[in-house]
């Protein structure tokens, strides 16, 4: 019996809930730590990146309005389908990241443990952030946490799932929406992410998710006037200052971020979300 050639995959791009392929037509490989060829990714382009911004602020009205502990329920899905293709991850982060199969298993259940961590937190950000503020006169005076919008995301280029989940989930949870850009050499994880957030209750456009190099989509993501805020982990540390200067142009958030990858596996805080919210302070008259 002669052997049998594989099938070679072709991921395409996540946009809008739909899996559409790049309008350039451009591909390249993807490859495990040690150079086997894996799949092919789409390599997204300038236009795909609009395409992406734009399904995000289409999204973005539903979500934001959507109740926290709404929001909530829909993200604790997305945890359930992560665990569903808890086998799968495994796999792709092995190979991705070169790590033994122990090692993978650990990263994928503290990716899974992470996500329902932020999900546990959309009802409880206003409560916490929000306040009551003493005020001289006859009035109510109330400070309430609200959503920044569309954020461009850099996710992380080593961690491939864990490092993905930590900067993508905190977006979700504020009720603002994101369109990433994977990790260039190690897009698997978040390719396979993209499936579950299809196939969960997430409404599509909430969460958009490119792969390609974040050096040359990141500073169409920085200059695009519709986007709000930007997160610049997966940049070079050599390009954030331009990353900065772009986002200058358009007045909008970029996120201080260390030189260096950080210890994904440590306790998360409030810090993430918090970069994605602005304060919105109500006064409204007592009543007689």
């Amino acid at each position: 019996m002669s052997d049998r050639i594989s099938v070679a995959k072709t991921y395409k791009l996540y946009i809008g809930g739909k899996f559409p392929r790049s309008e350039s037509g451009r591909v390249y490989p993807v490859t495990d730590s040690k150079g086997k060829f894996l799949a092919n990714a789409s390599h997204a382009s300038r236009k795909d990146v609009r395409d992406a911004v734009s399904a995000a602020r289409k999204a973005f009205g539903g979500w934001s309005a959507a109740t926290a502990y709404n929001r909530g329920q829909v993200l604790y899905r997305v945890a359930e389908m992560l665990e569903g293709r808890r086998e799968q991850f495994v796999a792709e982060v092995s190979a991705s990241e070169g790590v033994a199969a122990k090692k993978a298993q650990s990263i994928v259940d503290a990716s899974i443990d992470r996500w329902v961590w932020y999900a546990g937190w959309t009802d409880k950000i206003a409560t916490v952030l929000g306040a009551a503020n003493p005020v001289a006169g006859p009035y109510f005076s109330f400070t309430v946490p609200e959503p920044t919008g569309v954020v461009g995301v850099l996710a992380p280029q080593q961690s491939s799932l864990l490092g993905l989940v930590s900067v993508l989930a905190p977006v979700l949870a504020t009720g603002s929406t994101a369109v990433v850009v994977s990790s260039a050499d190690r897009p698997l994880p978040a390719i396979t992410l993209s499936e579950v957030l299809a196939t969960s209750d997430l409404p599509g456009g909430v969460a958009n998710i490119l792969t390609g190099r974040a050096a040359e989509l990141g500073s169409w993501l920085a200059s695009h006037a519709d986007v709000n805020a930007l997160d610049p982990t997966g940049a070079e540390p050599s390009a954030r200052a331009d990353l900065a200067r772009d986002a200058a142009g358009t007045v909008k958030r970029v996120l201080t971020v260390p030189d260096a990858e950080p210890d994904w596996t440590a306790d998360a805080d409030m810090a993430r979300l918090r970069r994605y919210l602005e304060a919105k302070t109500v006064w409204h008259p007592l009543g007689v």
